[in-house]
């Protein structure tokens, strides 16, 4: 049987010139984004194509494996990511429908003063990072979006707030399973792991709120508004520290994201924001009416923040319950891809886990699907009077309404799927990664980037963790051998999940989900430009926060 299995120095037996071949596709993609100004899904298919001919004549892949790695990675990016995608925008669709939305816009500037910063940063930072926590795979940057569109944030103001405000919290989203991956594939102690990048990712958390108020409104809003954003960012980064290192890794994010939206409506009641009407003069807002009595009561507040209540009821029970999450596990259906399972092996002729999970029940899209159906039963039994009528019909047509608007990020995720599972899965991306971890002493200041490369190409934390954990083990046990101290397995897989972290913002497929969501398909480009920057700045500051967690720092990772 003619198999294969992945060599990372395949170009002319060089490690180096194989690494410098298999960037070839993401330098492509990037290229025709920046350069050429295509649109997503043409620079996902031309990237594709330079992908499956270094996969063939690179790294000697046979092209029949080359076209069933891309269409293992299509599967996946159709679903459960598309799905995922599209259950959250047509969850938020729901509420604006019943008319609800707009008192949860009301509800927001209550609690923010009018404030738009203020709420935005709430919504972003604190309600996106709980849904971060129990869903991710997009979810988060979809629904948050579409809501600071609401309060009258211009769309590429909105795109990159959810992108920069997602960093924080993506290392233990989704009940922290990139960590639980790191600590299964480099065969270590994934609570030690959670607990150090507990150690690393607070520091991020605590600036990234006074980032979201320059992005907002300059640094007039920082001057006006800085005070809340450390209450919320300092709170959010010492419940992350206290719980990843003293309670349980798995609730990180649910208890850091509760903690500091508490403290900020706890907060808020005492301080009054400033500059609100120079704020909402520059947004083209009308002025705030201090002397206007609302008429939100708190049954039609209760209403607007019920489906989230429901959201995170629905997450809860089916990634917190034992029983419930087992039983979910077992509605797994797996396809055997064909080709793959019988020719894709590892060096040691191992086959390699190819098969396609269909997680038709277990997965954050359905979830999101079950939610929706409860919270539109609900706004049709307690329509008060007719005030937010909803009929069961319109609640449907929307799922194909919405299917139709994100038909190119849709197209543009598959692709972008297809194109990581065939660089994977050749062996492109592990050479990438391979080189930069043969460098030497120099590899501990470098070793987020591995993640970081990774979540690029992936759009997953998890992803560049599977990909990437044992080679940061080996590359641990490599410098440890050649004398440099400091340097653990745990600190370096630490590094992978949160240089991860840093490198989702400038996904493809996290430019897609939050060009969809604010009515900019097309224009990923902008969105790119806009958070490379920021995306690079964090990378270099988690470099060097685990290269000093090396020496002067090295306490944060033994814990004394």
């Amino acid at each position: 049987m003619n198999t294969f299995f992945a060599e990372t120095d395949a170009v002319g037996g060089s490690l180096g010139l194989s690494a410098a071949v298999a960037a070839l596709p993401l330098v492509t993609f990037f290229i025709m984004l920046l350069g050429v100004k295509a649109r997503a899904h043409v620079a996902g298919l031309v990237s594709l194509i330079v992908a499956i001919l270094v996969a063939i004549f690179g790294f000697s892949m046979p092209w029949d494996l080359a076209g069933m790695s891309a269409i293992r990675g299509g599967l996946y990016g159709a679903f459960p990511i598309v799905w995922v995608i599209l259950m959250a925008i047509w969850f938020y669709q729901i509420t604006v429908l019943s008319g609800r939305f707009e008192d949860l816009r009301r509800t927001f500037d209550a609690i923010g003063g009018g404030d738009l910063r203020i709420q935005a940063i709430l919504i972003a930072f604190c309600f996106g990072g709980l849904l971060e926590a129990l869903a991710g795979f997009g979810a988060p940057v979809a629904i948050t979006a579409t809501m600071i569109l609401a309060l009258g944030v211009k769309p590429l103001k909105a795109a990159i707030t959810v992108l920069i405000a997602n960093t924080a919290p993506v290392a233990f989203g989704a009940v922290a399973i990139p960590i639980t991956t790191a600590g299964e594939v480099g065969g270590k102690d994934a609570a030690t792991i959670g607990a150090i990048v507990g150690h690393q990712a607070p520091f991020l958390a605590f600036f990234v709120p006074l980032i979201l108020l320059f992005i907002l409104d300059g640094m007039k809003g920082v001057k006006d508004a800085w005070v809340p954003a450390v209450i919320i960012g300092a709170s959010f980064a010492v419940a992350q520290w206290f719980t990843a290192t003293y309670f349980a890794y798995q609730l990180t994010d649910v208890i850091a994201c509760i903690v500091s939206l508490g403290v900020a409506v706890v907060f808020l009641r005492f301080w009054k924001p400033r500059g609100v009407a120079g704020v909402r003069e520059r947004y083209n807002l009308p002025p705030l009416d201090v002397n206007a009595k609302s008429d939100l009561t708190p049954m039609r507040v209760w209403m607007a923040l019920m489906p989230y209540a429901i959201v995170v009821l629905i997450f809860g029970i089916a990634n917190l319950a034992t029983g419930v999450a087992t039983w979910l596990k077992t509605t797994n259906v797996a396809v055997h891809m064909p080709l793959l399972k019988e020719r894709l092996v590892t060096a040691a002729g191992k086959p390699v886990k190819s098969d396609y999970s269909f997680t038709w029940l277990n997965n954050p899209g359905s979830f999101l699907l079950i939610s929706g159906i409860i919270v539109a039963i609900l706004y049709m039994i307690f329509n008060e009077k007719g005030r937010y009528a909803l009929r069961f019909g319109d609640v449907v047509q929307e799922i194909g309404r919405t299917a139709y608007r994100m038909r190119y990020s849709a197209l543009t995720i598959v692709l972008v799927l297809a194109l990581a599972y065939v660089m994977n899965y050749s062996g492109q991306t592990v050479a990438m990664g391979e080189f930069v971890a043969g460098l030497g002493p120099i590899y501990a200041f470098l070793a987020p980037s591995l993640g970081w490369i990774g979540t690029a190409v992936t759009g997953s934390d998890t992803s560049a963790n599977a990909l990437f954990s044992k080679l940061q083990v080996a590359a641990a046990d490599n410098l440890s051998h050649q004398g440099v101290t400091g340097v653990t397995p745990e600190l370096l897989l630490a590094a992978n999940t949160t240089g991860g972290v840093v490198g989702k913002m400038i996904s493809p497929q996290s430019l897609a989900i939050a060009a969809t969501a604010v009515d900019m398909e097309g224009k990923e480009s902008e969105i790119f430009k806009a958070v490379l920057p920021w995306s690079m700045v964090f990378l270099l500051a988690v470099c060097t926060l685990v290269f000093l967690q090396t020496n002067v720092l090295h306490f944060l990772v033994t814990g004394h």
